[in-house]
């Protein structure tokens, strides 16, 4: 039964292409019809290739739905409609942050489902409680999708936040929103380096290195990024799902650095042969944090649904100890679900979530 519902996530038998003939004239490398990875040489993994390492590989997958007690919620939480007088950041879980920045409310990335998959019965299911229902959230202005993978653009989320938000995607994704009855949603869609600018906030979609898909026929036909995000001179870059280069994020440091605050995954990388194009480990996700520039960083997609072989806690873990190794780096770390932490403009984050 564990292989057939794996297989129907993986799979996405009930996921459809949602795409538009990709733009001839494009930041984005295109090879052969498709978005392309510049710096490897993308491999054809498949789900095939995934229940292999899985079941007959060497490498042991946890189980995490065991390891529950392992996850940290937040001590307290915040009133997130109650208005902050200084930048505020939440986490929800997995890639899923609340940005608030006076009357400004960002969402990244937003999952606030059961399971991240093209169906309710079945594929990764939420291992974290929701810290907080939508009844709880503030009216969200914008919010920030840096590719279409089911743990990263959740059709139910989109759905309950409708026609309220600006939504900012990658190239090729407009269509989807249309399809699934928001024609009228604004969505504004983004070439890598594209910058656009809307009643306060900067955002520009920034390289990195994953791939996209919702069905077995629709791979790498519509784009990913990150996501540089500026209000006044409070600065994120919120950096989605991402495998390391020495190229990205250098490039996005010399161009936007030093960023107040950096959103970078640190989970999903085993088994490292088969996870290591497309999914950073904690050691590179502090060579990105130093090549971003970043004064400040939080470690997401970890803890929440789980999508590769490690022990739940691991990432934490392994981070701890990459930033014990080089003790002269600015601060990375990671927050309990449901966390928040309190930003001055271009000075260090308050230490608690009640500060």
């Amino acid at each position: 039964m564990t292989r057939y519902l794996l297989l129907i996530f993986w799979l996405g038998l009930t996921g459809c292409s949602y795409t538009q003939p990709l733009p001839e004239n494009t930041t984005a490398p295109v090879k052969n019809g498709k978005f392309d990875n510049p710096h490897i040489v993308d491999p054809e993994k498949t789900v095939f290739g995934f229940l292999k390492v899985k079941y007959f590989g060497d490498v042991p997958f946890a189980d995490q739905s065991e390891q529950t007690d392992r996850i940290r919620l937040a001590e307290t939480f915040v009133d997130l409609r109650q208005k902050s007088d200084r930048p505020r950041v939440t986490w929800l879980g997995h890639s899923s942050f609340l940005i608030s920045i006076g009357d400004l409310h960002i969402l990244t990335d937003p999952i606030l489902t059961d399971r991240a998959s093209p169906v309710s019965f079945a594929g990764p299911k939420r291992l974290a409680p929701l810290p907080y229902s939508f009844e709880d959230l503030p009216q969200i202005d914008h919010v920030v999708i840096s590719h279409n993978h089911y743990d990263h653009l959740d059709q139910p989320t989109i759905e309950a936040l409708g026609q309220g938000p600006v939504y900012h995607v990658p190239l090729g994704l407009k269509a989807w929103f249309d399809d699934i009855g928001l024609q009228k949603a604004r969505v504004e869609e983004y070439d890598w380096w594209q910058t656009r600018q809307l009643a306060g906030l900067t955002l520009t979609a920034t390289p990195t290195q994953h791939w996209s898909a919702r069905s077995l026929f629709d791979r790498r036909e519509t784009l990913w990024a990150g996501w540089h995000l500026a209000v006044g001179n409070f600065s994120v870059w919120f950096a989605g799902d991402t495998g390391y280069n020495s190229y990205d994020f250098v490039e996005t440091g010399r161009r936007f650095g030093p960023v107040d605050l950096a959103l970078i995954p640190i989970g999903a990388y085993s088994p490292r042969d088969f996870m290591k194009p497309y999914h950073v480990n904690p050691a590179e996700a502090v060579k990105i944090h130093q090549e971003v520039q970043a004064q400040f960083s939080i470690g997401m997609h970890w803890s929440t649904f789980q999508l590769s072989a490690e022990p739940l806690d691991e990432p934490a873990q392994l981070l701890d100890q990459a930033m014990a190794s080089q003790p002269d780096v600015a601060p990375f770390v990671t927050l309990a679900i449901g966390e928040s932490r309190y930003f001055p403009s271009n000075a260090p984050p308050s230490n608690s979530a009640d500060d």
